[in-house]
């Protein structure tokens, strides 16, 4: 099957008429007719019958479908790429950012971003650690800002900053926020759990291994933001990274940090084999100064 033939029959497979098939690609019934009718030809076996006014997919059809189906979604993949790095030069620019960084660092970014260049087109996006390759190495992103990333092939860092993790906790547990505690006090209170949260999940895990920490945690959930805000319904207390905790802070809870401190890295990744554009360099710039 040729590539126009494999873009006809899935069309077809998926909107389920020839009129919807034509529709969808922005081209004529009859084109549509005719590549089917030339790919059924090379084929030697038809795709469909005519059933009550609709194409209804042979058996066969329905066995070629899911191969058709992976090369289709390579297709489309060069497409979005293609029109992406069309966009990446033409005043686009397109971050990725850990969710944490949402609540006050990019819109800040962004505003002032947007008072020198106000003409650039942002869009934005909140995504994981496992996620940010891909996005780059497809041109969905210039860059990703992310929390201690680990070392991606032909994804190069740019250190931003070293920020820290620190208990969230309501304000009767502590009473000011220049608290410094150590992890060992985890063991006197329910700890909502977050253990699956990459690299700070990790780096919490290990240092109450390394201290012989046991803790109470009942509670599990995936975000970090969903933590701090069980928090202020004096459900438990949470470790999160200080974004988070700044963000999320309630006039019932606190935040204290940890001795020895709980420190990770802030970095923007960016593919290395791509120049920065000069709207990359100047949103890092002005990133840089905020963090």
């Amino acid at each position: 099957m040729r590539l126009r033939h494999i873009e006809v029959f899935h069309a077809i497979y998926t909107t389920g008429s020839i009129t919807n098939a034509a529709h969808f690609l922005h081209v004529s019934q009859p084109s549509v007719s005719k590549v089917l009718a030339h790919a059924e030809q090379q084929l030697g076996f038809a795709l469909f019958e005519r059933v009550k006014g609709r194409l209804i997919p042979t058996s066969q059809a329905e066995s070629l479908f899911s191969e058709v189906d992976k090369v289709y979604k390579q297709i489309r993949g060069v497409r979005n790429t293609a029109e992406n790095i069309k966009k990446s030069t033409s005043g686009h620019l397109n971050i990725g950012f850990t969710p944490a960084l949402g609540f006050d660092l990019i819109p800040q970014v962004i505003s002032e971003f947007k008072k020198h260049y106000p003409g650039v087109h942002i869009n934005l996006q909140t995504l994981h650690n496992e996620d940010v390759q891909q996005a780059l190495l497809e041109h969905k992103l210039d860059l990703a800002i992310m929390f201690s990333p680990p070392p991606i092939a032909n994804i190069s860092a740019i250190p931003l900053c070293k920020s820290e993790m620190v208990l969230v906790a309501p304000k009767h547990v502590f009473q000011n926020s220049n608290t410094l505690i150590e992890t060992a006090e985890l063991e006197h209170h329910e700890l909502i759990g977050i253990w699956d949260s990459g690299p700070l999940g990790d780096l919490l895990w290990n240092r109450l291994s390394e201290n012989e920490v046991s803790v109470s945690s009942s509670i599990q959930v995936q975000t970090y933001f969903i933590a701090s805000r069980l928090v202020s319904q004096n459900v438990g207390v949470c470790v999160v990274d200080e974004f988070t905790a700044r963000g999320n802070l309630s006039d019932d809870t606190l935040y204290a940090g940890f001795k020895p401190s709980l420190t990770f890295d802030v970095q923007a990744l960016h593919l290395s084999d791509k120049p920065l554009s000069v709207n990359c360099k100047s949103f890092i710039k002005i990133l840089s100064g905020h963090v």
